[in-house]
């Protein structure tokens, strides 16, 4: 029998789950054992999962889960440099060179573990079948703004925490920006999910936005048109070819550019299209200013949609669970495709 294991998050300020009590339930009823951990954070309280006829865990039980149990969580692993010998379902970061990405794959080298990565879930046709895209831009489109607000009062933006909500989050950006006039914004990627959502977020808050996608930055660039906007919001994955956006000269050249938005969020990759920064900002330091007078912020949280646990909760879950409920056939299709690359990666 297919055994699914929900591991609790151990990364601090992450509450998201990748699975909801109704897509348990429905993982049972397809003849799948589902286990899911206690979790001292999770926005999903577990008596849901217990309804739906899921086995409950200790919290951080999954070392000791049986050896054909597969652990899908969210977000890193601790890096304790244990070998790891299940497979695992989880967002790897393991394939673009970052450095903590190759300590990973040589763990699961080590083990004899796999990884499904879940940014390489891919359909037939090379589309991610589930992601949190739209909340990742929706939240880093409002942090990109609180940096702004921050600015404007001479200060570099303070720690962030949770919201109950999206109506709680609008709420305290409307506070923050209060009557000012909005800055201008650029988002790129804004044919995607991200963009979608970040230029959504600025559309409820007055913020005018240029929207560009590929079309707009297939000369290659230099971009000079971003250094005239007071917002950059970053939405596109770095990739082999991804043209810079923001070269390490930005710092010094004339810009009315205020405020980077690395929505995107990968700056030890190679392929990072923003050359002005090179680690990511966290919950408490979300700005980190690269260069003074004028000043130049740079936020690039890679885990913003725990800003909205529950919301993003939601929408990934529901689009992974088809997904899910294919577990029983891993050699093929999405986990077929997703193994391959691990492969690719690990020889």
């Amino acid at each position: 029998m297919t055994h699914l294991w929900v591991r609790a998050e151990q990364r601090p300020n992450e509450e998201r789950v990748g699975l909801l009590p109704e897509g348990a339930m429905a993982l049972v009823k397809a003849g799948i054992k589902v286990t899911v951990e206690q979790s001292s954070v999770r926005a999903i309280g577990i008596d849901g999962y217990r309804a739906a006829g899921c086995e409950i865990a200790p919290e951080n039980f999954w070392p000791n889960a049986p050896a054909e149990a597969i652990i899908f969580g969210l977000k890193e692993l601790p890096e304790d440099g244990t070998a790891l010998t299940h497979q695992h379902i989880m967002f790897g970061h393991a394939y673009k060179g970052q450095p903590s990405g190759q300590i990973l794959l040589k763990r699961f080298r080590e083990g004899g573990g796999m990884l499904y990565d879940l940014e390489y879930l891919l359909d037939e046709n090379g589309r991610r079948v589930a992601a949190f895209g739209y909340w990742a831009g929706y939240a880093g489109a409002a942090l990109s703004l609180k940096c702004w607000a921050a600015q404007q009062r001479g200060e570099l933006a303070g720690a962030v925490s949770k919201y109950s909500g999206k109506a709680a989050l609008l709420s305290d950006l409307e506070r923050e920006l209060g009557r000012q006039k909005r800055p201008r914004a650029i988002l790129i990627g804004a044919l995607g999910r991200v963009g979608t959502g970040a230029a959504d977020l600025c559309s409820v808050m007055g913020v005018p936005v240029t929207k560009w996608d590929m079309a707009e930055t297939a000369s290659g660039g230099p971009f000079p048109q971003i250094l005239e906007h007071e917002i950059f919001l970053n939405c596109i994955l770095a990739r082999p070819g991804c043209p810079v956006f923001v070269p390490a000269s930005a710092k010094t050249t004339p810009r009315k550019l205020t405020v980077i938005g690395d929505i995107a969020c990968d700056p030890t990759s190679e392929f990072s299209p923003i050359k002005v920064y090179d680690h990511v900002t966290d919950w408490a330091a979300p700005a980190l200013r690269v260069h003074d007078h004028p000043p130049l912020d740079v936020t690039a949280i890679d885990n913003l949609p725990s800003l909205l646990p529950v919301e993003s909760s939601e929408d990934y879950a529901t689009q992974l669970l088809p997904s899910l409920l294919t577990l029983g056939h891993l050699e093929s299709g999405v986990w077929g495709r997703a193994g391959a690359i691990f492969a690719q990666h690990t020889v």
